[in-house]
């Protein structure tokens, strides 16, 4: 937990997929302090005219490069989101070529009663975590 959810319209390769996975979970433990192990991530690919993503009037292009990263997380300071923010738009600029411009996130704050890792238990309910 943190659930990453990634909205990306289709044309990228499995590697470029990974690359895409693996620079956002670091962003990930270094912002949000979260173990390594501490990974849930699924992609959803769309076909280009599927995503109509624009810029609220903020004055940028996107391209078919967009990517959408939906996190559904406990709640979490706002000095850590706008940290993960900072961190996914450089760290995905620079290991992938994603232009910041192409890049959006929404995160969903839930509860510790809102997760069930398995096994039919709310294990941070339980103190399992």
């Amino acid at each position: 937990m943190p659930l990453l959810r990634f909205d990306v319209i289709e044309g990228r390769n499995e590697e470029e997929l990974k690359l895409l996975l693996d620079t956002a979970h670091d962003a990930m433990v270094e912002a949000f302090d979260v173990p390594e192990r501490d990974r849930y991530q699924i992609v959803h690919t769309h076909k280009e005219h599927e995503m109509i993503i624009q810029d609220t009037g903020l004055g940028f292009e996107r391209t078919h490069n967009l990517v959408l990263i939906s996190v559904t997380s406990k709640s979490r300071t706002q000095e850590k989101k706008q940290t993960l923010y900072r961190l996914l738009a450089e760290r995905l600029e620079a290991n992938c070529g994603l232009a910041p411009s192409d890049l959006m996130v929404s995160i969903v704050e839930n509860d510790a009663a809102d997760w069930s890792f398995g096994m039919g238990e709310a294990q941070f309910l339980t103190g399992k975590l």
